[in-house]
């Protein structure tokens, strides 16, 4: 298990580890969307991405990352997202076993997803106090290993795969943009760009509604996130201690936006790009849009992260509501 922040080898031997296993995901472009924003935009489709997620790089790469007495007990997180399929299927690929704690109020949808790929669906109360406990008793019974969803150098090595992928497809990049929630992803994006093209400009997007992600840069430590809603769900996550010190070091800027404004991309993403993806890939285009001045004219990658959505509750027809809540 690594101890330290990913390096350059950590992140290829990452990247050589997970290959066989995962999608390399395509960039696509728009005209129109690069006319909207005055840049030329380069979208990485993770949504593309087996589980419909960049979820999966991380996770595989710590499940194929365990001690042969390690894989014997398997494997165990908590999640109602992305993560917990994610690791469901890396388990099953690696042919061990996956205990998935998840509220019992999730998405039917989500727990039928973890299931479909071989994990054990464990419900508990809805709240994090819950999902610690409920976690922690099935580690101790099973002696199975607790792989955090991004607070794990394994997870963030696997993630940087993405971005590796990006400059290595796109080499004259300008700027990345990449939603944070935990900062795993984010953290890869850094320290991605970091090795492999270091004049490259990473930032971050995040809704209005949570952002903990700039304050806790403004503050110098992790600030927890709130519990107000949005409807970019993903990444109501507070920074972790492995994943805050990279994005403080390198991260060069944190940008938020607002439902509206999140909604809007989402919508352009799905009528100019032809993609499905979730309300929280939005978030970077979003900020693209609200701070043009940034991005004039630069080539910008853009982490589309996933496209598991709720086909049944579209956020497009949202705008009424919010705008009679106010």
């Amino acid at each position: 298990m690594l101890q330290a922040a990913p390096n350059k080898n950590d992140i290829e031997s990452a990247h050589e580890r997970i290959r066989a296993f995962i999608h390399r995901t395509p960039v696509l472009t728009s005209e129109i969307l690069n006319q909207k924003a005055r840049c030329k935009l380069y979208f990485k489709c993770e949504n593309f991405q087996k589980v419909g997620a960049f979820k999966y790089r991380g996770a595989t790469n710590a499940v194929q990352s365990l001690t042969a007495n390690q894989k014997e007990k398997g494997v165990a997180t908590h999640s109602s997202g992305n993560h917990g399929q994610a690791l469901a299927k890396a388990a099953q690929v690696a042919g061990i076993r996956a205990y998935i704690v998840m509220p019992k109020n999730a998405p039917q949808v989500k727990v039928d997803a973890v299931k479909s790929y071989g994990g054990e669906v464990i419900f508990c109360e809805p709240t994090l106090e819950a999902r610690e406990t409920t976690l922690q008793k099935v580690v101790d019974e099973n002696g199975a290993t607790f792989i955090h969803p991004y607070n794990n150098y394994e997870v963030i090595a696997g993630q940087a795969s993405c971005a590796k992928e990006l400059i290595e497809d796109q080499p004259n990049l300008d700027i990345i943009v990449a939603p944070v929630g935990g900062g795993g992803l984010l953290s890869g994006t850094l320290l991605a760009a970091e090795n492999y093209s270091p004049n490259i400009e990473v930032w971050a997007a995040e809704p209005e509604n949570v952002d903990d992600a700039m304050r806790s840069l403004k503050k110098g430590e992790i600030v927890p996130a709130p519990t107000t809603p949005t409807i970019a769900d993903g990444l109501k996550t507070s920074l972790g201690d492995k994943t805050f010190p990279i994005i403080k070091e390198h991260v060069y800027g944190i940008l938020t936006v607002t439902e509206e404004e999140i909604i809007d991309a989402m919508k352009l993403i799905w009528q100019y790009l032809k993609i499905i993806i979730e309300p929280s890939c939005a978030v970077p285009l979003a900020a693209i849009l609200k701070k043009p001045v940034v991005f004039h004219e630069k080539k910008v990658g853009v982490i589309l992260t996933g496209g598991n959505v709720d086909l049944e509750k579209l956020p497009f027809n949202l705008r009424h509501s919010l705008e009679e809540s106010r």
